[in-house]
């Protein structure tokens, strides 16, 4: 390459998606043989965490003209860059009924920006997909399920 060519950007390389639903499967498949709970719980804390933090998605945080973010991430948790992850925990928090206390007030507008373009709020910015908020809502029940199931098994 000659210095001053564009190049392009190489894709990091993800494992396919069918690999983690065999761990999870296999999971399963043990904790049933076994007859282990435990090992059952621990599949479901694996997926849980799949889902929130290892899924390969898309940003889908609106811009500012309405159109989806495709930019990939990795985990439903997670947007592209600093602006769309504010959004979207602005909307993880309204998901589970509460105001951001991490919120960062916005700056004051410029009065000499140009106008005549639509632009969307940020609250209407940062709704979560249906799909999205089904999923989190699962895994987030299935989470809390998992930590009370580990304390009771710590006592038994």
């Amino acid at each position: 390459m000659r210095k001053g060519e564009m190049r392009r950007r190489r894709r990091r390389w993800r494992e396919p998606i069918y690999v983690w639903w065999g761990l999870f499967t296999l999971l399963g498949v043990a904790a049933i043989l076994a007859k282990s709970w435990r090992l059952a719980l621990l599949g479901v804390l694996l997926w849980c965490l799949y889902e929130f933090c290892l899924v390969p998605a898309a940003c889908r945080v609106m811009t500012r003209q309405g159109y989806s973010c495709l930019e990939p991430v990795r985990g439903r948790l997670f947007a592209c860059g600093t602006e769309h992850q504010q959004i979207k925990n602005d909307a993880l928090w309204r998901l589970a009924g509460l105001s951001n206390p991490f919120h960062k007030p916005a700056p004051p507008p410029d009065p000499n920006r140009t106008t005549g373009m639509l632009v969307v709020s940020p609250r209407v910015r940062g709704r979560l997909s249906s799909g999205d908020r089904l999923v989190l809502g699962v895994a987030s029940i299935l989470t809390l399920l998992v930590v009370v199931g580990m304390v009771v098994g710590l006592r038994s």
